[in-house]
């Protein structure tokens, strides 16, 4: 077995990857990884693992999710399990270690799935005309005196994890250049989702947390929060939103009837697409482009893509 793994070493040394895990390659330059040359190394599990990003009721999603998984196994002819993950170090690490083969990652966290677990990015959700995103809002409570983005200073404000984009980085990116710096001039805590954060504000736990709006519109429309209880302080512009992976190193043909699956699905009608107000299709999408401004709003937060700052 030693003898095996090193043998694996030097192969793995010998390929491009770029800032990819040193398991992977990248041969193309698309920034995800290769396929593996070896064809006993493709994987066509006869069960399929999908799992979608963390939320606050896991059991809830795993019903919405349903008609799409109906519609994956009718597609696919494989047998499709919903797989509820606590954490996005939790999903990353699922799919690295080969456990789960289609995941939506949140934006934030997608960098990490890419380059730490193999995942390929290659959809969204969005409309049919190709319109697709979300963006980051600051909410206060109503009764705060907070009302503009320096009125955060020595506030006490939700994040939600490290690597969540608008719940963390962009925050950390964007916010200086409206003349507050978190972590030194307010206070971050760490909420641990958008879900935590928000219900947060609302019982006035935290003065004010930056979310994403696509979040929370479905938290408001579930009833889970009354909107008159907050008040919006700033709005961004838009960032892509979750996206669907499948893992690198699946059957091609396995992967070409997942991508159907997906870019066929119809979301009329369904538990999902009243979930997700006005999405009505998934949209086929890279990593390279999409991801483009989630790359540089990491890179200008000293970002680096290991288990440890997962």
């Amino acid at each position: 077995m030693s003898a095996l793994l090193g043998l694996g070493s030097v192969a793995f040394a010998d390929c491009e990857r770029g800032v990819l895990d040193k398991q992977y390659c990248d041969a193309n330059g698309d920034l995800v990884a290769d396929l593996p040359t070896a064809q006993s190394e493709w994987q066509d599990p006869k069960t399929l693992i999908f799992a979608y990003t963390p939320v606050e009721d896991p059991a809830i999603y795993a019903d919405i999710w349903q008609p799409f998984i109906d519609h994956l196994q009718d597609v696919t002819g494989k047998k499709v399990r919903f797989f509820a993950v606590q954490s996005n170090a939790a999903q990353v690490e699922a799919m690295r270690s080969g456990r789960l083969h289609i995941a939506g990652f949140s934006t934030g966290p997608t960098p990490f799935a890419v380059n730490l677990a193999g995942a390929v990015p290659f959809a969204l959700m969005g409309s049919s005309k190709g319109q697709f995103g979300y963006t980051l809002q600051v909410f206060t409570h109503k009764d705060s005196d907070i009302y503009e983005m320096t009125d955060l200073k020595g506030k006490r404000i939700a994040h939600t994890s490290p690597t969540s984009n608008s719940g963390n980085l962009a925050p950390i990116a964007l916010f200086p250049e409206m003349g507050v710096t978190p972590g030194e001039d307010y206070e971050i805590v760490y909420s641990g989702s958008h879900d935590q954060s928000m219900l947060g504000v609302v019982a006035k736990d935290y003065d004010a947390a930056p979310v994403a709006s696509e979040v929370v519109e479905r938290m408001a429309a579930r009833g889970l929060y009354d909107e008159s209880d907050v008040r919006l302080v700033w709005e961004s512009d838009r960032f892509p939103t979750t996206s669907y992976n499948y893992a690198h190193n699946l059957h091609p043909d396995l992967v070409k009837k997942i991508r159907e699956a997906f870019y066929t699905f119809d979301f009329a009608g369904t538990a999902l697409g009243e979930e997700f107000a006005g999405v009505e299709t998934f949209i086929p999408i890279t990593y390279q482009e999409n991801w483009k401004v989630i790359r540089t709003i990491q890179r200008a937060n000293g970002v680096t893509y290991t288990q440890e700052n997962l």
